[in-house]
């Protein structure tokens, strides 16, 4: 079934263009795989998104440059001291739900063990999680290096699934049902085009703003989906082929978390909200973004992170656990009206 996206309905988020994917893939050099798991009788919601930069596992390169923004740290990020620490990092991404996260990182290490040709004395893998409790009630450990294995071997760079799908199957995000978005931007620097694309983990709490208006379930005479107390987690990578400086990626992926504001985020003491930012051509001499270079990929960002959200929600599908609770999914029509 084809999603329906944001510009489907013409409307557009911001003056730039975006890639011909609108999707974190349209940087080159990015590949996006997802697993997704649901087993309707036992309640589980759950999956794994995985970004992985070729230039990690062709042996281009090592590590490519990255940055860490942490809006609020209620959450799980392994790997995230050597990200803000060292400005880089040196393995695929992956995207799953809270107490998977570290089964994740263990079969993330083994495939990258199996693919090594040399041996591994230490490495940091990167994971990131939201916590998807809420509506996933069975097994709350249900993602295995088999499901792992099928989304870093399966990642491609064409169209990426949105919605209930990976990391996002069992998320919910301003009182709807929400998942995986992505969007990009092409950005004009001083000597070349570039291209910013943004995969987001939405599960968080707040209210919808959407075309000047705050949407809310209660006002479409909904059940609000996702827990009152306002926890959740929400994470933002953000892929750019320019090989830019830790430093500046740092900049980069706040303006990620930043972006969440746009839409309604709560930002609330329950919910892990990550921004990583890192760029997908490797170099050993990073670029210095000059301020009105700086300027235009802050623009990409924050229109991408919006869209991206909106897209995610407007994918996702209405779920209905078997404990009663239901995620209902963003109607069209408000689109419409």
């Amino acid at each position: 079934m084809q999603q329906r996206r944001l510009r489907d309905f013409g409307h557009v988020v911001g003056r730039l263009e975006p890639g011909p994917l609108n999707a974190i893939t349209d940087v080159a050099g990015i590949l996006v795989g997802q697993t997704t798991l649901v087993d309707e009788t036992l309640g589980v919601y759950s999956g794994v998104t995985a970004i992985v930069p070729t230039s990690l596992t062709s042996g281009q390169a090592r590590t490519v440059s990255a940055g860490l923004h942490v809006g609020n740290g209620y959450g799980k990020f392994v790997g995230a001291t050597q990200v803000m620490e060292l400005g880089e990092v040196e393995t695929p991404i992956l995207l799953t739900s809270t107490l998977s996260t570290f089964r994740v990182a263990d079969s993330l290490l083994s495939w990258l063990i199996d693919r090594s040709r040399e041996p591994i004395v230490s490495v940091n893998p990167v994971v990131g999680e939201v916590n998807n409790g809420w509506l996933s009630t069975g097994d709350p450990r249900p993602v295995t290096a088999e499901h792992v294995y099928a989304a870093l071997d399966g990642a491609s760079d064409g169209p990426v699934a949105m919605g209930n799908v990976g990391g996002g199957t069992g998320a919910c995000a301003l009182g709807f049902k929400a998942g995986i978005g992505t969007a990009s931007r092409r950005v004009s620097l001083l000597d070349r085009e570039a291209t910013v694309g943004v995969l987001v983990q939405a599960n968080m709490g707040g209210d919808l703003r959407l075309l000047g208006r705050t949407i809310t379930p209660e006002n479409l005479d909904l059940r609000r989906a996702g827990p009152s107390g306002e926890r959740g987690s929400c994470v933002v990578v953000v892929a750019l082929d320019v090989p830019c400086s830790a430093l500046q990626l740092s900049r980069i992926a706040a303006r990620g978390v930043f972006a969440l504001g746009r839409v309604g985020a709560s930002y609330s003491h329950g919910s892990g909200d990550y921004g990583l930012a890192f760029s997908a051509e490797p170099s050993d001499a990073p670029r210095t973004l000059s301020p009105v270079e700086l300027d235009a990929v802050f623009a990409a960002v924050l229109d991408s992170v919006e869209e991206a959200v909106v897209d995610g929600l407007l994918a996702a599908r209405t779920v209905r656990a078997p404990n009663g609770r239901e995620a209902v999914a963003l109607p069209h029509e408000v689109l419409r009206a």
